[in-house]
């Protein structure tokens, strides 16, 4: 799964180049979005919920992430003006990072408003990453992916642009396998995010 995606050519974007492909892309006409989403630890500097998580805050950090109702409300009444399916799915290794803690209560927003996201036990795709880890990957309809790239620090640094339609196939394809495996998002949160403690953030 995913070799088509290993083995493909990229051209990098930076933050800026990748956000304006990106809305290009998004608005027009595509019909599907699809995340995924691997990685364990990203820091957000500007949002102000991570902010306050980044610095030890763990209440404010919850109470902050309601702003974003509004913000993101918007976002998928855009995506169902356009007429386009997203979903996400996110993958989750255990112990569970503080960040993904965190970012799981962000979602849960996101859920409640709309959207489509699952959740993966990283365990139960080790057969699949014996030689990599699936892809940190948007897919765009069936014209374009972005392989979501950050730097050694976990601060977002654009993306690989991708348009070789085999491996679009190929990596939509994937997802599609996975999202299916997917647990609902909720009922994963219920039982595995909820009972936590506040997490430990180390500096």
């Amino acid at each position: 799964m995913f070799e088509a995606f290993q083995r493909t050519t990229s051209e990098h974007l930076d933050r800026p180049s990748y956000h304006r492909d990106f809305r290009r892309h998004h608005e027009s006409g595509i019909r599907f979005l699809k995340k995924l989403e691997r990685g364990q630890n990203f820091k957000e500097r500007g949002f102000p919920s991570w902010e306050a998580f980044a610095a030890g805050e763990w209440n404010r950090a919850l109470s902050l992430i309601e702003e974003k109702r509004e913000v993101y409300a918007g976002q998928f009444q855009k995506a169902a003006d356009l007429g386009i399916l997203e979903r996400r799915l996110r993958v989750v290794e255990f112990p569970v990072a503080p960040y993904v803690q965190w970012e799981l209560f962000v979602l849960r927003l996101r859920v409640e408003l709309g959207d489509n996201i699952r959740v993966m036990d990283a365990r139960n795709i080790s057969d699949i990453e014996v030689d990599h880890l699936v892809p940190e990957v948007v897919i765009l309809g069936d014209e374009v992916m972005y392989e979501v790239v950050y730097d050694d620090d976990g601060n977002a640094a654009g993306a690989n642009r991708i348009v070789d339609p085999v491996a679009i196939d190929e990596t939509s394809a994937g997802f599609d396998a996975l999202y299916g495996q997917g647990e609902d998002f909720t009922e994963f949160f219920n039982r595995e995010i909820a009972p936590l403690d506040p997490p430990m953030v180390v500096h």
